[in-house]
């Protein structure tokens, strides 16, 4: 399904949905117009490996340049202080997406946090993303199906997956993901951190399961075939959530509690229920797979490998929580860290485990060599060449069709 194809449904609209809609279908081109295509370079693909042709798929992960962007202003609830910058594209980030061998990777899109309107605001964001897609057509592919990321690989295209990590914009209306499944999200995360409407996030205490308006959301998302993720939720909305869904339901980025227990990590049980219904599991490169919150890449694998161990070597993948291009002055990098995280705290979305000394990355596992590096490390722990590639992408290929269709 295209986004220019006949709408499947016609669903009702208060005013104040249709003019955010309006608005965000006339500010793309206005956005477009602004957004200059990124300069095609040829860039070298993942080679001297078995797995050189792997499908590759981040199931959470960003396109752009954090050298780039500003430091976060404390005090401001604004993109920024959600840790979502404005969105550009530079030739950088391309050139190393390619290098990487990166075939398709989920973005974020739309409100995570603030004070802006959650509805409107993913509505212009969306918008943008529509801009800069068209804008750059040779590099990019906007995904809305599995066969969609086979082509991506096989058009040396990297595949956008447009995703949600809060579902606070559907606001008290249900209905609202047939607009937004319409628009091309093909993924919906139902909390971040913190409690909303549909349930509570990993650091809300009270730990309550999936609300009434939740269950409705997930009956939605199944109608529409949507992915439900479940990272960043709480423990009993994660299992109310696997339970309630008719479908296979995911957690994209997240950890093992049995190796390090913070909120942001997930009980065996939790990936056990997830992966017996055919569920996908990501794991990230965050600073919360060590108590010390000083990760390795030697905690990837670990995780991964744990991971496989409780769910299955055919329900487990990556979903790094970065970007392939690394922060190039660590020890600058250091003093803006240090503003985030204080802004993170004050906006009440900050996860146990962040901290101005821990990098939200594992230092020696970024950059264009990371997937290289984590499939020579798994092969080091004994993975074959088949079950590195399922772990690398073709797990979540095989979840992106079951839920998505080819």
């Amino acid at each position: 399904m295209q986004v220019n194809e006949s709408i499947r449904r016609h669903v009702p609209l208060d005013r104040r949905d249709f003019l955010a809609l309006a608005a965000s279908v006339v500010a793309a081109p206005a956005a477009l117009a602004a957004q200059p295509a990124v300069p095609r370079r040829s860039a070298p693909r993942m080679t001297a490996a078995p797995w050189s042709n792997a499908i590759i798929v981040n199931a959470l992960g960003g396109l752009e340049n954090p050298n780039s962007i500003a430091p976060a202003d404390p005090g401001a609830h604004t993109q920024a202080v959600q840790g979502f910058e404005a969105l550009t594209l530079d030739e950088r980030t391309v050139r190393e997406a390619h290098a990487a061998g990166l075939t398709a990777v989920n973005v974020t899109i739309g409100y995570v946090a603030g004070n802006m309107d959650p509805f409107e605001y993913t509505m212009a964001q969306l918008g943008e993303w529509e801009a800069l897609i068209r804008a750059n057509p040779k590099d990019l592919l906007k995904i809305y199906s599995a066969a969609d990321i086979l082509r991506a690989q096989a058009e040396r295209r990297i595949g956008v997956i447009y995703g949600f990590q809060n579902a606070t914009m559907v606001g008290t209306k249900p209905e609202r993901v047939d607009i937004f499944s319409d628009l091309g999200v093909r993924v919906v995360q139902l909390t971040y951190n913190p409690a909303n409407p549909l349930g509570d996030g990993s650091m809300a205490q009270e730990n309550r399961g999936l609300t009434t308006l939740g269950h409705e959301v997930v009956e939605r998302l199944n109608a529409n075939r949507l992915m439900v993720d479940l990272s960043h939720s709480g423990q009993q909305t994660c299992v109310d959530a696997a339970r309630s869904s008719k479908q296979p339901i995911s957690i994209n980025h997240t950890g093992c509690r049995a190796l390090n227990d913070v909120p942001r990590n997930k009980t065996d049980e939790e990936l056990r229920l997830v992966a017996s219904n055919g569920g996908f599991v990501g794991i990230y490169f965050m600073p919360f797979l060590n108590p010390s919150g000083h990760a390795t890449a030697e905690d990837v694998v670990a995780h991964i490998d744990h991971a496989v161990n409780v769910c299955g070597e055919d329900h487990v993948g990556i979903g790094t929580d970065g970007s392939v291009t690394s922060i190039d002055d660590l020890e600058a990098y250091k003093g803006r860290l240090a503003k985030e995280i204080a802004a993170r705290r004050a906006a009440g979305i900050s996860a146990a485990g962040e901290r101005p000394d821990t990098f939200p990355f594992v230092v020696d596992l970024r950059g264009v060599n990371q997937f290289r590096e984590l499939a020579d490390r798994l092969q080091q722990r004994g993975y074959t060449p088949s079950r590195i590639e399922k772990i690398l992408g073709r797990n979540f290929l095989r979840f992106a069709n079951e839920v998505w269709g080819a």
